[in-house]
């Protein structure tokens, strides 16, 4: 074969190497040892707005003064020092290069997700002259996984929320009383437990009827939430039965809840149908304190506390004495 028939296969394999990699659905770009800009394909000149012409033989860092050069160099550094690929996923970092997304599939992503690879490229005397930043569009796939999480935690969510009171359920709600006494047990951060009831509930069941009885028990949950602050949790432990942990709180900032509760429960009324009904509560609180050995133990005071008020002519609250 002469050597002008070795030079035409040559440059037309040139030629089919140089369209692969102007035409390959993933942003190229290829960086000498000063992150001089050497290769930029198509890709990344359609998603960046900016052509070759502008960018090569610029370093990377003035084209793209939002990339942090102290974490890209140190993520690049292994390629050129080990000669070893270095990678990047978009749990991570989201995005390299802040491009625009306009795929219709995924039209919500404000911008292109992104996993990278970064490859040595050795010359003939085996050193790495240059690396290669390959960019793959993972949008897709990221936006079907962000929207699996926010599903996921929905139902999880959902998992812990009693349908009535929009309060947490009984199973849920223990857990955070068991994991508050352990703070407690711990860091010695004061809290209160408060446990009430409807007074009479079954009388209004019996009266009114049970869709009557819920409308009751959903006035005195809203009622309850209102009077919340984020720190505190709030559940549905019975029935008619409730259960607050009072976060960083002691007797007096408890009793002064439950009263605050207590009074605005029974001015409100509920109406149903052309019936009204006045209800009242009852409210036992407990302060820990180091003499409660358990969370069962906590909650068992605080309904001694209740169960006091209901003894002593109910629609009032109730706090133990601390045990010296």
């Amino acid at each position: 074969m002469s050597q002008d028939t070795e030079l035409s296969h040559f440059l037309k394999d040139v030629h089919w190497l140089m369209d692969i990699l102007q035409n390959i659905d993933v942003g190229l770009v290829v960086l000498d040892q000063n992150y001089e800009i050497s290769l930029w394909n198509q890709f990344m000149q359609n998603h960046s707005g900016k052509a070759p012409e502008i960018v090569l033989n610029q370093t990377l860092f003035s084209v793209f003064p939002e990339l942090s050069e102290d974490w890209f160099r140190r993520k690049a550094e292994p390629a050129f020092i080990l000669k070893s690929a270095t990678f990047t996923t978009w749990e991570q970092r989201p995005y390299l290069f802040h491009f625009p997304h306009y795929r219709p599939i995924t039209g919500t992503a404000r911008f292109m997700y992104q996993n990278t690879t970064i490859i040595p490229l050795m010359n003939t005397n085996g050193q790495v002259s240059h690396i290669c930043l390959i960019v793959y569009d993972v949008t897709d796939s990221a936006m079907n996984k962000l929207a699996q999480i926010e599903a996921n935690n929905r139902l999880e969510g959902l998992s812990r929320i009693d349908h009535l009171t929009q309060l947490y359920n009984r199973g849920y709600w223990e857990q955070c009383l068991e994991k508050e006494f352990k703070r407690f047990d711990r860091y010695q951060i004061p809290a209160s437990l408060i446990m009430f009831d409807i007074d009479h509930f079954k009388s209004v069941n019996d009266t009114y009827g049970h869709i009557a009885g819920d409308d009751v028990i959903r006035m005195v949950s809203a009622t309850l939430r209102s009077q919340l602050r984020d720190t505190d949790l709030a559940g549905r432990y019975g029935g008619e039965e409730f259960g607050v942990v009072l976060t960083n709180t002691n007797t007096a900032g408890a009793v002064e809840l439950t009263e605050r509760l207590r009074k605005q429960i029974e001015n409100q009324m509920v109406v149903f149908g052309e019936q009204e009904i006045k209800i009242t509560v009852s409210l036992g609180v407990c302060e820990l304190n180091e003499t409660i050995d358990s969370y069962q133990q906590w909650l068992e005071s605080a309904d001694k506390a209740l169960y006091y008020c209901k003894e002593h002519g109910r629609n009032q609250s109730y706090s133990l004495p601390q045990t010296p």
